[in-house]
């Protein structure tokens, strides 16, 4: 009998399931589903797993939390597979669990060198298609002592990289009166024995002036940015409720970029949102090139019940699917020529378990036999094998 954990969705999950399976070790015969109800596919994802861990494991208990226990809490309550539901705003608090409050521990995701610290969670905004904060709640900051006690014992168990995660990251300490650039700085100043420091998804408005200097200038802090970008178009950027314009991510990528050359950009965006045309579609897929998106997470639009979107005249499906497509060609070409770009650069790569690791602009790179996973490796790529450096 063990306490198995099952994570699906963001990397705050992922982090929250580590947590998780370290308070609950020695719990008995029990299977917790850390769910996630971002999209209608992700809900499906989340009722699929239930049903496998429960033909699995038929004789453990079988609880469920995340966003999904939230949103969808009398659904998924009344599947015959489900034992209960944990609030997920209560999901880390050893009460509700009846087990023995115990200090944060320092884990990292099984198959990762990486570690993944949430520093907030929830979110104070409103965007038109996202049902997360139902889930999640408002924003709240962890304490930077909290999170400098916990990335200490990151470094002290040798761990070579830190990512921050969060709900809405750059909002973090906006709750205290500060800014997500007063912690990035407090870590590299009371952590020097933190090779490096990656930040997840961000909103490109929230980068405070701080924060800016340090993705620009501060080596420890890697040369990867990710933005939650959602769309090229500024009618459908305002249907969103997102809060900046195409041209606020195109000042913001070139000044970075002019700062320093070699930093990567990722960015989420949703393909055939409602009410997109083929104008709306081409902005884009035009704004994958301008900005050289090398990291894309493609998201076909999927209505949400409840979201102002959903209420929206939606896109036919064949024509979401087709756009999702082309605009994941369209990184697939940027990739590719990225990558070619850095054949002969001299890196330093983490390794992963898997006989791969990641550059400091997360490029993958396919590592040499008997490479230790968990170390930082010099490598200086010579080809492309599989989309991956090599």
């Amino acid at each position: 009998m063990s306490v198995e954990v099952v994570s699906l969705g963001c990397r705050m999950n992922l982090a929250e399931s580590e947590q998780m399976q370290a308070m609950l070790a020695g719990e008995g015969d029990l299977v917790v589903i850390n769910s996630c109800a971002v999209t209608a596919e992700a809900l499906r994802q989340t009722r699929q797993a239930i049903r496998r861990a429960r033909r699995a494991r038929p004789n453990a208990r079988l609880l469920v939390t995340g966003c999904a226990a939230e949103i969808e809490r009398e659904a998924l309550g009344a599947m015959p597979e489900v034992d209960g539901l944990i609030a997920n705003a209560a999901k880390l608090d050893a009460r509700v669990w009846n087990v023995p409050a115990v200090p944060a521990v320092a884990t990292r995701p099984a198959g990762h060198t990486r570690a993944f610290v949430a520093v907030q969670n929830g979110c104070d905004h409103a965007c038109t298609f996202c049902v997360i904060p139902q889930g999640r709640g408002p924003s709240r900051s962890r304490p930077i002592a909290d999170v400098l006690r916990e990335i200490s014992a990151h470094a002290g168990a040798g761990v070579a990289e830190v990512v921050l995660t969060g709900v809405d990251l750059t909002s973090w300490g906006q709750d205290f009166g500060l800014r997500l650039g007063a912690l990035v700085s407090a870590i590299l100043r009371e952590v020097p024995a933190l090779p490096r420091l990656r930040l997840s998804s961000v909103d490109g408005v929230e980068i405070d002036g701080e924060l800016l200097d340090l993705l620009a200038c501060e080596a420890r802090v890697m040369p990867h940015l990710h933005l939650s970008l959602q769309h090229g178009d500024d009618l459908i950027l305002k249907r969103m409720k997102r809060r900046h314009t195409r041209a606020d991510a195109l000042a913001l990528v070139a000044g970075l970029k002019a700062r320093r050359p070699d930093i990567a950009i990722g960015a989420d965006i949703i393909a055939g949102f409602p009410t997109e045309d083929e104008a709306a579609h081409g902005a884009n897929l035009s704004i994958i090139a301008e900005l050289g998106i090398v990291h894309g997470h493609i998201f076909p639009y999927s209505p949400r019940p409840g979201t102002p979107a959903a209420r929206m005249p939606q896109v036919p499906r064949a024509a979401v699917s087709a756009r999702a497509a082309a605009l994941r060609a369209a990184v697939a070409e940027q990739r590719k020529a990225w990558l070619a770009r850095l054949i002969g650069t001299p890196m330093l790569v983490l390794a992963e378990r898997d006989g791969t690791g990641h550059a400091p602009n997360f490029a993958r790179v396919a590592l040499p036999m008997g490479a230790a996973a968990g170390q930082i490796i010099p490598i200086t790529p010579t080809k492309i094998i599989e989309g991956m450096l090599a």
